[in-house]
């Protein structure tokens, strides 16, 4: 199977496509500085030099062409301001959905995060409020596309405690943390079951085991 993460120098990014080589995947990872590249490489990913905030949907889609699935995990990241949240969280997002369209790859997994469903509360920091509102618009634009079989996973606050295996991921859950090496175990969870196609899941550190939570989701 071929992967392709846009987003793929981002500490989810390294992460899932490191999983997926290991297990014998093929993994490419969108990035925008050639800097980064060995850090791809020593994981086993095939790094594509790709800026998603000047690509053309054609240029995006020649690199999607023949992948099994897409997974978008970029942003614009801390220190970023409003401006960019719209062109990475929102706009790269719309580009890499476009093109997958273009380039005939249905399976879509979109990283966003929990709260993009509503309007942030008044006092919320502005930057992180254009996050927000960013990422909202991105998942809806997804949601709107009946070419594409997507997923949206919502995790909660993310740290870099080692992953635990153990999860809660519901269509509502409480708010909590939730480690990325979980993320991406989950990630790879949802590219393998395409019952979960169409659903929209919060992610957040709880009592079940991944395996387990992915198989009770298909059943539903």
């Amino acid at each position: 199977m071929r992967y392709v993460i846009a987003g793929g120098h981002g500490r989810i990014g390294l992460r899932l496509g490191a999983l997926l080589a290991e297990r014998g995947d093929e993994a490419a990872g969108l990035i925008r500085d050639p800097a980064q590249q060995s850090d791809l490489v020593e994981r086993g990913i095939r790094p594509i030099v790709c800026d998603l905030e000047t690509a053309t949907v054609a240029e995006v889609a020649g690199h999607l062409a023949g992948a099994d699935a897409v997974v978008f995990a970029a942003g614009a990241g801390p220190g970023s301001g409003i401006a960019r949240k719209d062109t990475v969280d929102r706009g790269a997002a719309t580009l890499c959905a476009d093109a997958a369209e273009q380039a005939g790859v249905r399976r879509f997994v979109v990283v966003s995060a929990m709260g993009t469903d509503r309007e942030p509360p008044a006092g919320t920091d502005e930057v992180f409020a254009a996050y927000l509102r960013a990422k909202g618009a991105a998942d809806a634009d997804v949601r709107s596309r009946a070419n594409l079989d997507w997923t949206i996973l919502c995790p909660g606050r993310l740290t870099d405690d080692p992953g635990t295996g153990l999860v809660t991921l519901a269509e509502h859950t409480d708010r909590g943390a939730v480690t990325r090496d979980d993320v991406a175990a989950v990630l790879v969870a949802l590219l393998d079951e395409p019952a979960t196609a169409g659903r929209t899941l919060d992610l957040v550190e709880g009592p079940t085991p991944i395996p387990e939570t992915i198989a009770a989701l298909a059943r539903r």
